[in-house]
C-alpha cells in the first residue's frame, strides 16, 4: 500500500465528510419545520407517543438489516466472484422477511410500541414501516460502498425529513390524532424508493439470482454479532426514551425527544463517515495496513469531534432559545439538549473505533456495547429513582436520561479506543486541545449573544459562535491532512481509492 494509496483513502472520506456537512444543513433545515408543526399542533403529549412508537420501529428495523448497514461492505469485498447486486439480493431477501414477521407480531401485540395504551387503529399502522426501514439501511450501505454519499444526503436529509414535515403539517387537518406516525410511515419509503432508484442505476438488477435458503441462513447466523451490535449501538440513542416513557408522562418524553431531535443533527456527521470507513478498513485490513487503518480512525474522529463540538457550542449556549422556537413547554428541556449536545461530542472516539472493531474484535465489540448499554440501563433508572424520591419536576427526569447517556458514551469511547489500539498497536486519540482553545471564545461569543432579543440571539448569536470557534480551530487545529476535507479536487483519488465494480459471473 503506497502512501499516494493512503492520501487517496483520506481524500474519498473527505469528500464524504464534505458532503455530509451540506446534507446537515439541509437536514437542519427539513427537520425544523416538523419539530415547529409538531410541538405547536400536535403538542407535546402526541410528541411523545410518537417518540416512544419510534423506538421500537427503528430499533426492530435495525435488526432485522442483518448487520447490513456495516457487514455489506466485508460481503461485497469478499463476493468477488458473485455479480454485486445477487450479493446486495441475498440480504434484502432476509431483510425483508425479518421485516414483515416483526411487523405482523407488533400488529398483533402493540403494546410495547405504545406503553401509555393510548393509540387508533391507524397508529398501528406504522408497524409496515419495518421492513422499509430495514431494507434502506441495506441499500443506502450498497451505495456507501461505491462512496456514494450523495444518495445517502438526499435519501436521510433531503427526502426523509421534508417528507415527513410536508405530511405532518397536511395530515393535521385529515387525521389529527393519526397524522405524525402516518407522516414518518409516508417518509420511510420516500426515503426508500429515494435509494432503490440509485442502487438500480449503480448496481442494475440482480443476474441469474435466486433464493438460497442455506446462504440466507448463513448469512443471518454471521450477521447475528453485527446486527446486535449494531442495535446496541443505536439503542444507546433510544433507551433513554424507553424509560423515560416507563417513569414520565407523553408531556415530558415528548420534551425530550424534540431535545434529542436538536441534539441528533449533528450526529448525522459522524454517520455518514461509517459506511465510507467500511470500505477503506476492509481493503486494508486485507492487505494488513494497520497504520492505515490507525490513521484513518484517528483522521476522521477528529473532524467529527471538532464539527459536533462547534455545533453543539452554537446550539447549546443559546439552548433556551433553539428550545423555544417549538412552543414554550420545550424550553423546560434545555439543560436535557445541553447533556445530549455533551454526549454526540464524546462519543465520537467510540463510533469510529467501532467501525474497526466490528471487522477485528466483532464479539469482544460486542460485548463492550453490552456493558455500554447496560451501564447506560443503570444510570438511567437511577436518575429516574433519585428524582421521584427527591419530588424534583418531570424535566429533571429528562435531564437525568440525558446524562446518563453522556456518561455511558464516555465510557464506551474510552474502552473501545483502548481495545483497537491494543489490537492495532497504534495509539488511537482524536483528542487535540486545539478544541478546548478554540471553544473559549466561542463560549465567550455565545455569552454576550445570550444579552439580545431572543430572534438576535438565535439569528445573530449562533453564526457567530461558529463563526469565532471554526476560524480559530482552523488556524490553530487543522493541520494540513485536515485541510483536505475542504478540497475539492479529488476525482483522481476517488478513482484509485473506490472499488471497481465490474461485470463477474453470477
Amino acid at each position: 500500500m503506497t502512501a499516494e494509496h493512503d492520501q487517496g483513502d483520506i481524500q474519498a472520506l473527505a469528500k464524504g465528510g464534505r458532503q455530509n456537512f451540506v446534507g446537515f444543513l439541509v437536514r437542519l433545515a427539513g427537520m425544523l419545520p416538523f419539530l415547529f408543526i409538531a410541538g405547536r399542533l400536535y403538542g407535546a403529549a402526541a410528541l411523545g407517543r410518537y417518540a416512544s412508537a419510534l423506538v421500537v420501529v427503528e430499533i426492530v428495523g435495525l435488526i432485522c438489516s442483518m448487520g447490513e448497514k456495516r457487514g455489506l461492505a466485508q460481503r461485497l469485498t469478499e463476493g468477488s466472484d458473485t455479480h454485486p447486486a445477487n450479493v446486495v439480493f441475498d440480504g434484502m431477501l432476509v431483510a425483508t422477511l425479518a421485516g414483515l414477521v416483526a411487523a405482523a407480531f407488533f400488529w398483533l401485540v402493540p403494546a410495547p410500541l405504545f406503553p401509555s395504551g393510548e393509540y387508533t387503529q391507524l397508529d398501528r399502522l406504522i408497524v409496515l414501516a419495518i421492513p422499509g426501514y430495514a431494507l434502506t439501511e441495506i441499500v443506502l450501505a450498497a451505495q456507501a460502498y461505491r462512496f456514494d454519499i450523495a444518495t445517502t444526503v438526499r435519501a436521510r436529509s433531503i427526502v426523509l425529513p421534508w417528507t415527513l414535515s410536508i405530511l405532518a403539517g397536511v395530515l393535521y387537518f385529515v387525521l389529527p390524532k393519526s397524522g405524525l406516525l402516518l407522516a414518518y410511515l409516508g417518509s420511510i419509503y420516500a426515503g426508500l424508493a429515494t435509494g432503490l432508484w440509485a442502487f438500480l442505476k449503480t448496481y442494475g438488477l440482480p443476474k441469474l439470482w435466486r433464493p438460497r435458503p442455506r446462504e440466507m441462513a448463513r448469512l443471518t447466523a454471521r450477521a447475528l454479532p453485527l446486527a446486535t451490535a449494531d442495535a446496541i449501538e443505536w439503542g444507546t440513542r433510544r433507551l433513554d426514551i424507553f424509560i423515560l416513557g416507563l417513569f414520565a408522562a407523553p408531556s415530558a418524553v415528548g420534551v425530550y425527544y424534540v431535545a434529542q431531535q436538536v441534539a441528533s443533527l449533528p450526529q448525522k456527521l459522524k454517520t455518514s463517515f461509517e459506511p465510507i470507513l467500511g470500505p477503506v478498513i476492509t481493503r486494508n485490513l486485507k492487505e494488513k495496513n494497520y497504520d492505515a487503518i490507525a490513521k484513518q480512525v484517528c483522521q476522521v474522529g477528529f473532524w467529527i469531534t471538532a464539527a459536533q463540538a462547534g455545533i453543539g457550542l452554537a446550539l447549546g449556549i443559546p439552548g433556551e432559545g433553539v428550545m423555544g422556537l417549538v412552543g414554550p413547554h420545550f424550553v423546560g428541556g434545555t439543560g436535557a439538549l445541553a447533556f445530549l449536545l455533551a454526549a454526540e461530542v464524546v462519543a465520537a472516539t467510540a463510533v469510529v473505533s467501532e467501525a474497526a472493531l466490528i471487522y477485528v474484535a466483532r464479539l469482544k465489540n460486542l460485548v463492550i456495547s453490552l456493558g455500554t448499554i447496560g451501564l447506560q440501563a443503570l444510570l438511567t433508572v437511577g436518575a429516574m429513582l433519585a428524582i421521584e424520591n427527591l419530588n424534583l419536576p418531570e424535566n429533571y427526569k429528562a435531564a437525568g436520561a440525558a446524562a446518563a447517556l453522556m456518561l455511558s458514551l464516555a465510557t464506551a469511547s474510552l474502552v473501545k479506543s483502548i481495545l483497537l489500539s491494543r489490537i492495532l498497536k497504534k495509539r488511537i486519540n482524536n483528542w487535540r486541545w486545539a478544541l478546548v482553545i478554540a471553544g473559549a471564545p466561542a463560549i465567550i461569543v455565545g455569552w454576550l449573544a445570550t444579552k439580545l432579543p431572543e430572534w438576535a440571539e438565535l439569528g445573530v448569536g449562533v453564526p457567530a459562535i461558529l463563526l469565532a470557534y471554526g476560524w480559530v480551530i482552523w488556524r490553530y487545529g487543522f493541520g494540513p491532512e485536515d485541510r483536505v476535507l475542504f478540497r475539492r479536487n479529488l476525482e483522481q483519488a476517488e478513482d484509485a481509492a473506490a472499488p471497481p465494480l465490474t461485470e463477474v459471473r453470477p
